[in-house]
């Protein structure tokens, strides 16, 4: 492992893979093809959006005031539209290229030069320009995307309030139609209306979708979205009845206005209400293609379902920028000479340091298969290739699911790299700190984590009661009955004794069986399973009891539905990683990435060892050989670090990393020929220890001698 740890930054893998004995002896990795495997579907967008992430005129510049950066990362954004990197999903007959997928893959990429940049321009593209795209008609387009496109109409995407930011249909912004004037009265009736936390607002936007309760002939008709010019190109103040205020410095992302506006009886066409889904005739009859109030809600909420995508990658990128660095550190970095009298150790030799780093990098490509997955989901919706309703719901629910794991994982990922790197890792040269402190906002925005977790419960609970709606009295019973007698299996320990009877005892037959893919898949898929319907036998017939009753029961098992949710988001990892096995051909690169999906896999069963032992799914002797199989898996991994995370594909230009640049093998290496040379010219210090111990043997060897002469000479006296 010597060599393979003394591999310098950006060597290529077949050579370290030859100098390694350890990995030569075992399957190597084909880091170019694996690479081409992670770049997905859109590979080509990908490499352009990179190339382009890589220029230094894009790049976060460290140590700016907010007010610097702001107007830095708005002068980014002209660089983006100069390059054709805002287009691809607008209609082609405006310069778009109506792709929806290869879009988000080129924004996700931006997250590596400045996550300032990656978000304004998804305020600016993804948000702003998207409602107007998705939620208005030809007209619309016609009039305000060019200038969208090209950046000459800068816009805000107003719908979260001070009072209201993940419960949208109640906000209570108001948008009051006049038939007499055949316009929208737009109003903020109190503080707590007031649009906050809006990216543009502060400064740069012209103009705004507002989102508002439409109001027509004393009919609320729920939230609709409204295109409200809040500036005047010219001077830039705010137009009469609008005003707002700066949001000032944030935890991260300042290069972002974010601010707050409020209206106060402000007059728009009738015609700007964005009227995809929903329209006012001029005489105030409104009508819409859908019937259902709350499908029509969720169905315009749901063409801005690309955030939580967008989002949901960013986060990936940012991890496997951490991992990089770090793992690359790792492997030049040394501490300790805990088996060499001379040499010290690298740091990733230590199987705490792997355990820190291979476990979060075994979740990264679990969250990047899946997240590759929910991309062609979105493309196939938004391309109305695959765009029913069951469609449109599976990719809500599959976003709801996904965006809250790889968000906190970035977040944890970040901190743990940077802890693992040590001091170095708090440099805000090497990134560590800067990255997390601009994703700490993902965890909230573009809906919250654990309100979208609540999201994914209710479908799951919706799926699961969907297994009973038309079935007889007697299936019932019978299922209820199964389930019993299940739990009882389960909970009185005969599936543990029959369990131990399988293994015989025997430590190697229980890992076998734990790290079989159809065990693994067990066992994860039958936690979701239980936990469901658990939950869901709880809250029987609470659609029957009078409301606050139902929400106080709903409330009690808020917990146990969240944590279904999440065990359900794991699963969809864990099944996007085995399917990814599916489509590596390389032999050698398949085996490396088993062992890390099964590393993937067994860290979640350990994270969840308690439920599996409480609710007798695991017997005590195949938990307690968790631990010690991934032990085993971190050391199969270990030859291979370096080349899954080369296979990112991200260079010293999207790095940035003081420490992933080689600079820190130098150092050491430097260090060691020193006391090498030192040793060698007999020159060197001696160790006071060293010397002790010499005193103390010499001491020893006189005692010794000097017993041994009385000895003699009480023989001779005796003689």
């Amino acid at each position: 492992m010597t060599e393979l740890a003394n591999r310098p930054a950006g060597s290529s893998s077949s050579a370290a893979g030859a100098a390694a004995p350890a990995a030569a002896a075992g399957p190597s990795v084909d880091v170019a093809a694996l690479g081409e495997q992670l770049l997905g579907k859109w590979a080509a967008v990908r490499r352009e959006a990179r190339a382009l992430a890589g220029k230094p005129e894009l790049h976060k510049t460290e140590g700016l005031t907010h007010t610097e950066h702001r107007k830095r990362t708005f002068d980014q954004l002209r660089i983006l539209v100069d390059n054709g990197a805002v287009h691809r999903a607008f209609p082609v007959e405006l310069g778009g290229a109506d792709e929806h997928g290869a879009n988000i893959a080129g924004f996700q990429e931006l997250v590596v030069a400045d996550p300032s940049l990656q978000i304004k321009a998804g305020v600016q593209w993804g948000l702003f320009g998207s409602a107007v795209n998705h939620l208005g008609t030809e007209e619309h387009h016609r009039k305000w995307l060019p200038g969208i496109l090209s950046l000459e109409i800068p816009g805000c995407f107003a719908m979260t309030e001070t009072g209201h930011g993940s419960d949208v249909a109640s906000i209570a912004t108001t948008a009051t139609y006049d038939a007499a004037t055949e316009e929208f009265v737009v109003h903020t009736p109190f503080r707590a209306a007031w649009k906050d936390y809006i990216g543009n607002a502060a400064i740069d936007g012209l103009a705004a979708v507002v989102f508002a309760q439409l109001i027509t002939q004393g009919v609320n008709h729920g939230v609709h979205a409204f295109y409200v010019q809040l500036r005047d190109p010219k001077t830039k103040e705010f137009l009469p009845g609008i005003g707002g205020e700066d949001d000032g410095v944030k935890g991260g992302l300042n290069g972002i206005d974010n601010g707050r506006l409020h209206f106060t009886d402000v007059r728009i066409p009738r015609t700007n209400l964005l009227n995809r889904y929903g329209n006012v005739d001029p005489d105030g009859t409104y009508s819409s293609p859908i019937a259902s109030p709350g499908r029509r809600f969720f169905t315009m909420l749901g063409t801005l379902v690309q955030g939580r995508v967008s989002l949901d990658g960013a986060a990936v990128a940012a991890s496997r920028l951490a991992l990089k660095t770090a793992i690359q550190y790792a492997t030049e970095r040394r501490q300790f000479n805990a088996s060499s009298a001379t040499d010290e150790e690298v740091l990733l030799d230590y199987q705490r340091h792997q355990r820190r780093l291979f476990t979060r990098l075994a979740t990264t490509y679990a969250a990047g298969f899946a997240s590759e997955q929910l991309l062609e989901k979105f493309d196939d919706v938004f391309s109305g290739r695959n765009d029913t309703d069951e469609d449109r719901q599976d990719l809500e629910t599959l976003a709801a699911a996904l965006k809250p794991l790889s968000t906190w994982h970035a977040l944890d990922t970040l901190q743990e790299c940077r802890e693992a790197c040590g001091g170095a890792g708090f440099l805000i040269e090497n990134r560590f700190a800067s990255l997390r402190a601009d994703l700490d906002v993902y965890a909230t925005f573009e809906g919250d984590n654990t309100v979208l977790l609540q999201l994914v419960a209710k479908r799951l609970l919706a799926d699961y009661a969907k297994e009973f709606r038309n079935v007889d009295f007697g299936v019932l019973a019978r299922y209820v009955v199964g389930q019993a007698t299940g739990a009882a299996i389960h909970r009185t320990g005969l599936r543990g004794v029959a369990q131990f009877v399988a293994d015989s005892g025997s430590v190697q037959k229980a890992a076998t069986a734990l790290k079989d893919e159809a065990g693994q898949r067990a066992l994860l898929t039958e936690r979701v399973q239980a936990m469901v319907a658990e939950v869901g036998a709880a809250l029987k017939g609470a659609n029957k009891l009078p409301q606050q009753q139902a929400a106080a029961l709903f409330n009690s098992h808020q917990h146990e539905l969240i944590e279904a949710a999440q065990a359900h988001a794991e699963l969809l990892q864990w099944e996007a990683f085995t399917e990814a096995l599916g489509h590596t051909s390389d032999p050698g690169t398949k085996t490396v990435l088993t062992w890390l999906r099964d590393l993937f896999g067994l860290s979640l069963i350990e994270k969840n060892l308690a439920w599996y032992l409480m609710n007798g799914r695991l017997s005590m002797q195949r938990a307690r050989t968790v631990g010690e199989y991934i032990n085993r898996l971190l050391v199969k991994i270990r030859p291979h670090a370096l080349d899954l995370v080369d296979a990112f594909g991200y260079g010293p230009e999207h790095l940035r990393a003081a420490i992933a640049t080689g600079a820190e093998k130098a150092r050491q290496d430097e260090a060691r020929e020193f006391f090498r040379s030192q040793r060698a010219s007999g020159q060197a210090p001696v160790d006071e220890k060293i010397l002790l111990a010499r005193t103390a043997q010499s001491g020893k060897s006189q005692s010794s001698k000097s017993q041994s002469g009385k000895s003699q000479s009480g023989k001779v006296k005796r003689g």
